[in-house]
């Protein structure tokens, strides 16, 4: 210990207790116990283990100056007291003033306590908002999830009324129909057969809404992602806005664009830096192209940031996979998907701003 301080040659040495090993070896044994068992408890527990490992610090001050370090993890682990930050800082408060007192009182150097406030704090605070961040990031999570749930509980509703509105009419006029159609069968076959030609016309219509409503169930997907990329995106101060052209699309081709659209508003979210957001889906003449681009840093792109996840799903639909980023302009992804017949644009795309609060 007195080669730490120059051989007892310097000032900020003097009147600092550096020896007792043995007592010193003691406080170990005692501490390492109560670290690892703080971690285990909580409420008035956690608060009087807390203490234990301060007061280690004060009882061992007058043998080795180095006892500070004790008190710093008490400090530390106050961080995680389930208490509110006032209420942990008047714990540190208390802690700080102890040892303080302590050193005046045992004539030991001022500077100790300072080192040991420094230190103390830094550990504090990066430990207080580490813990804050995990819990917004938590609570930020089951918001997420909630607008899922709350989205596809919403369409699970709108599928409900449309196909009682839908079906309840159609079958009771096909039924009264036909059994109009049995009764002229004897007595005027002509307009027997107009009512059966009615039934046909009446069940082809119908099978053309059911065809329609089906595309509908299968949007759902892609509009539920979009809904949770804005709760996602607002909570960071993005603003998110998107274009959705009105196609139908099959349903593998729906759940590899609704993946791909979490995965890169995920990206955006964490690492792109970005104010603007904005997701655009559109058919072109043999092609659907899903448009995602941000105003972020951009730069070089690590395959690990869920790329290679985005890749492997377009190709697994015989699609392209684009990607265009830099510093300056931030990041576009370009997804290509084969246009299938049926994947017609009906009418012109909705535009949706969504502007996040600033």
């Amino acid at each position: 210990m007195p080669a730490l301080f120059g051989g007892g040659e310097s000032p900020w040495a003097e009147g600092v207790p550096y020896g007792s090993l043995g007592v010193t070896v003691l406080s170990v044994l005692v501490f390492l116990p109560l670290y690892f068992i703080n971690f285990r408890l909580s409420g008035v527990r956690m608060v009087l283990c807390v203490l234990l490992i301060a007061s280690l610090g004060y009882l061992l001050l007058p043998y080795n100056g180095f006892s500070n370090t004790y008190v710093i993890f008490a400090v530390a682990a106050a961080a995680f007291i389930h208490a509110s930050l006032w209420h942990r800082l008047s714990l540190v408060c208390l802690m700080l003033a102890t040892f303080l007192l302590e050193i005046l009182w045992l004539g030991l150097p001022v500077f100790i306590f300072g080192i040991t406030v420094i230190i103390a704090l830094a550990v504090f605070f990066g430990s207080h908002y580490q813990i804050e961040h995990q819990r917004k990031s938590a609570a930020l999570k089951l918001s997420h999830d909630e607008v899922r749930r709350l989205a596809a509980l919403a369409e699970r509703e709108r599928i409900g009324r449309d196909l009682h509105d839908l079906l309840g009419h159609t079958l009771s006029l096909i039924a009264l129909k036909s059994e109009l159609a049995g009764k002229l069968f004897e007595r005027d076959a002509g307009a027997a057969r107009r009512e059966i030609d009615d039934v046909t016309r009446v069940a082809r219509d119908a099978l053309s809404q059911v065809r329609h409503a089906v595309t509908g169930i299968r949007a759902a997907g892609l509009s539920t992602e979009l809904a949770a990329a804005r709760q996602l995106l607002e909570s960071a101060g993005v603003s998110f806005s998107y274009a959705l052209a009105d196609v139908e699309l099959t349903t593998e081709q729906e759940t590899a664009l609704s993946l791909v659209v979490r995965e890169a508003v995920t990206n955006i979210q964490r690492h792109a830096r970005a104010t603007k957001a904005r997701v655009e889906l559109v058919a072109l003449r043999e092609q659907l192209q899903l448009r995602i681009e941000d105003d972020g840093n951009g730069g070089d792109l690590r395959a690990g940031n869920g790329l290679t996840g985005i890749r492997e799903r377009v190709n697994a639909l015989d699609g392209q996979f684009r990607i265009d980023s830099s510093r300056s302009t931030g990041t576009r992804l370009d997804i290509l998907l084969p246009l299938v017949e049926q994947s017609l644009p009906v009418n012109v795309p909705r535009v949706h701003h969504l502007m996040a609060p600033r």
